[in-house]
């Protein structure tokens, strides 16, 4: 038995001979070649696998043909498109804002094109890949100057790095703040040659204690906008313009840390108020830094406005090479800026602003449309409940948003198997567990997306429903 087994595995073509195969010939012109010869390499391996274990004849090499051509056309990439049914807004995890479709074109353009990245037109010598953004961002913000680097993190360093190397930071302690990724900004600070001076309480600070910690060795005072949590009841933080003053009189620069910037008002959505970056620069701190990829609906980015003596320095600073934003950063970005010079053109385009006002009628009606759907699988009890949506990375941590949620329980398995079922599809579909049922939040699924949703627990229970 064993010499049959042996021959029969000879009888299995090379993988050259698989891929010389006309079928497997016009595959590579579609798909590179070294994606048909993975799938080429693991078809012929589970194809051995199968001949030893089961004792069976190894098929004809047309239909390892076909096999290969189906595994090529299934394959994903590591980094796929997934459907967010949490309710999580801006969900980090899920990649946070989504980009608006009005800017496809210009990033199509962008990145399979060469463009004026680092060169000025006009004069046609060497530029500077910020200006790009400069005039929009000041139109914006009311700012001196710009600079943007790849996240808020990045900024935050950057900015301490050039203006406090060896030198005191002044934070009240209820801002000593971690975010995500256990990035601290105590550690930030000393990370950056700066020394940290606590002044205040975690609940009170006065400006009388920012005054008393000011020495010489003071190089920055540093506002930091805790963001993801909320400190309430016996609290008391200085006005914004009391720093400003502080600060001024005593000549060191104010750097104000937004985290998620704003740009526009978010209480008519609802939302409890939150100073806009405008608002900050117009109240006199020198140095602003925020998200792109927050509240701002644009793509991963740290944006620094403010003084342009300050800003000066951070371009002369070599740390900026190292976390330098790319041109499709940079064409995302502009595009993104551009639909906020009509604030209800970005309301309108914006997802991430699409979704934090949108009426509650609108996810009922999505909830409606899917449950019809989801009743035709009956291994599925499928109910229609309100719920709340949270805004997500790491902003509005006390806010909630109301929405519908269609829920679905399986009658085989438990609430967990199911979600990660639907984690596994050719569309992976990210749910919520609550009450031993997955919750599929309407305020974050798109109703261009509820057809996919459906297809997806249809190939988990059943190739077809009749």
């Amino acid at each position: 038995m064993a010499r049959e087994i042996q021959r029969r595995l000879a009888d299995l073509p090379s993988v050259d001979r698989l891929l010389k195969t006309p079928e497997l010939q016009i595959l590579e012109k579609k798909y590179s070649y070294g994606v048909v010869k993975q799938q080429v390499q693991s078809v012929l391996e589970q194809t051995r696998k199968t001949v030893l274990k089961e004792e069976v004849l190894p098929p004809a090499i047309e239909e390892l043909c076909i096999r290969v051509i189906e595994k090529v056309k299934q394959r994903t990439y590591s980094l796929q498109k997934v459907i967010n049914g949490t309710g999580t807004i801006l969900h980090t995890n899920l990649g946070r804002s989504l980009l608006s479709k009005k800017i496809e074109e210009q990033l199509k353009t962008i990145s399979f094109s060469y463009s004026n990245l680092e060169m000025d037109l006009t004069s046609g010598k060497r530029g500077t890949r910020y200006n790009h953004l400069t005039h929009i961002l000041k139109k914006l913000t009311g700012a001196e100057d710009v600079l943007v680097v790849n996240n808020n993190a990045a900024a935050v360093m950057l900015i301490l790095d050039t203006l406090a190397t060896d030198k005191e930071v002044l934070v009240s302690r209820g801002e000593l703040v971690e975010i995500g990724g256990s990035f601290r900004i105590p550690e930030v600070i000393t990370a950056t040659g700066g020394k940290i001076r606590e002044v205040g309480t975690t609940n009170k600070t006065h400006i009388r204690d920012y005054q008393q910690a000011l020495t010489s060795e003071t190089g920055a005072i540093l506002k930091v906008h805790t963001s993801n949590y909320r400190i309430i009841g016996f609290t008391e933080t200085p006005h914004l313009s009391e720093l400003t003053l502080l600060a001024q009189k005593h000549q060191v620069p104010l750097i104000n840390d937004l985290g998620s910037g704003l740009l526009i008002d978010m209480r008519r959505f609802g939302l409890p108020y939150e100073p806009t970056v405008r608002e900050v620069i117009e109240q006199g701190c020198d140095v602003v830094s925020f998200s792109g990829d927050k509240l701002l609906g644009g793509p991963q980015a740290g944006i620094i406005v403010g003084k342009k003596t300050y800003i000066q320095r951070m371009k002369e600073n070599q740390l900026l090479r190292a976390l330098r934003v790319d041109k499709m950063t940079l064409s995302a970005l502009e595009a993104t800026l551009e639909l906020y010079l009509d604030e209800e053109e970005a309301i309108r385009s914006l997802p991430t602003l699409q979704m934090l006002s949108d009426k509650i009628e609108n996810c009922l009606n999505r909830a409606q449309i899917l449950a019809e759907k989801l009743k035709k699988i009956e291994q599925l009890e499928v109910s229609i409940e309100k719920d709340y949506s949270t805004v997500g990375g790491g902003t509005y941590p006390e806010s909630l948003l109301p929405t519908y949620a269609v829920t679905v329980k399986s009658k085989q398995w438990h609430a967990e198997e199911l979600q990660r079922r639907l984690r596994k599809g050719i569309v992976p579909v990210i749910s919520r567990v609550k009450n031993e049922r997955n919750y599929l939040d309407m305020r974050t699924i798109f109703e261009e997306e509820l057809h996919q949703v459906f297809v997806s627990l249809e190939k988990i229970f059943c190739e077809e429903i009749t």
